[in-house]
């Protein structure tokens, strides 16, 4: 088993997971799949520089007074990522950033041209929702254990992290990375950051927190909303991932949502920290890498069945969407209650059951 498809980086490096998001969207419309592709706008305003540099700057000079962000296209943990509201501020990452040298240009004998190295210039998420003054975004994981079909589990459990600094934004406070980027590693240098207590707040308590201030139907919107979002996602890369059926992935998807409750996806990881700060953080990951060799199965106790529930799994995706009961309402069960250790109880009971009718039948 290996822990990663052959060209993963399509959904995991910023630049790739934006063009095929594009791509995806530009289909659809050309298909007139209009209510399909208005699904697909999950992702900031995005260009990727120094070859969108151009369009950059006429959407720049048309949206004055707005506020942008950069990030390095293979860097992780917020290193690299600056925020501006003037194109002389990102005049620095010209003349400092790392050149490299055109490859193809290379390889075809002709002079080689410098270049800047890549980054994604976003539309800043000027009016994230808050809890306490503060911004947050979330840690979802995602196991996918094949792309065709597309198998997609969805895992209940997992993280709000907040930054240290109340939010405030205006011109004095772009550099600020303890108010504006909210990675662990970053917050954990923070002026007055406690160890022990950590940036981190389970899914389930901001789930509930949510409930308590905007009820349970708009909640459930919001929750559902980004497990659709995932979906819609891995659909867009569905057909350029090399599939293997020795491959799987743990994806670490980041997630914010602004003040009018909508979703936005920020990134995908491809390889997810599991390290822990606390003892509900380790808690978490040891769950998160019981169930997930759970799910792949590789002593093949459960005989190649696809189970809907492993754990904190929960089947979303398999050659189509998991359709509720009949009658039910389609909900999410993302932040829900995670009693992992009776579902693997129920689970293995069914299935002794199963192979102990297979053996008296034969």
């Amino acid at each position: 088993m290996i822990n990663h498809f052959r060209n993963h980086y399509e959904l995991t490096r910023k630049d790739l997971l934006i063009k095929n998001l594009k791509r995806m969207q530009r289909s659809l419309i050309r298909d007139e799949r209009t209510a399909e592709a208005d699904m697909f706008d999950f992702f900031p305003l995005t260009f990727v520089l120094p070859a969108d540099y151009g369009l950059f700057v006429e959407e720049f000079k048309q949206q004055q007074g707005a506020i942008w962000i950069m990030k390095p296209i293979g860097k992780a943990q917020g290193k690299g990522i600056f925020l501006f509201n003037k194109l002389s501020q990102i005049s620095n990452w010209k003349k400092d950033s790392k050149w490299r040298p055109n490859t193809d240009r290379a390889l075809e004998g002709e002079p080689q041209t410098p270049q800047a190295e890549a980054y994604v210039v976003q539309k800043y998420l000027e009016d994230p929702l808050l809890i306490g003054g503060k911004k947050f975004d979330m840690r979802i994981y995602v196991l996918v254990t094949n792309y065709q079909p597309l198998t997609v589990y969805l895992y209940r459990s997992g993280f709000a992290r907040f930054s240290s600094s109340r939010y405030l934004i205006n011109k004095n406070t772009l550099a600020d990375t303890y108010i504006h980027l909210t990675n662990a590693a970053i917050q954990k240098t923070a002026p007055g950051y406690e160890k022990d207590l950590g940036c981190k707040w389970p899914l389930h308590s901001l789930k509930l927190h949510m409930i308590s201030l905007y009820g349970m139907d708009e909640t459930e919107e919001v929750f559902l909303g980004i497990q659709n979002m995932i979906i819609n996602s891995l659909l867009a890369v569905q057909k350029v991932i090399i599939n293997d059926k020795h491959c799987f992935e743990v994806y670490g998807y980041d997630v914010m949502v602004d003040d009018a409750l909508k979703p936005w996806l920020i990134e995908v990881n491809a390889s997810p920290s599991i390290s822990a700060d606390t003892q509900a953080d380790y808690e978490l990951k040891y769950g998160l890498l019981d169930d997930v060799y759970t799910v792949l199965d590789p002593e093949g106790l459960l005989e190649d069945e696809i189970y809907e529930q492993v754990g904190g799994f929960d089947l979303i995706y398999h050659n189509g969407p998991v359709r509720p009961e009949k009658g039910s309402k389609q909900v999410s069960r993302l932040g829900c209650f995670d009693d992992r250790a009776r579902n693997l109880k129920r689970l293995f009971k069914q299935h002794s059951k199963a192979a102990a009718g297979a053996s008296a039948n034969k």
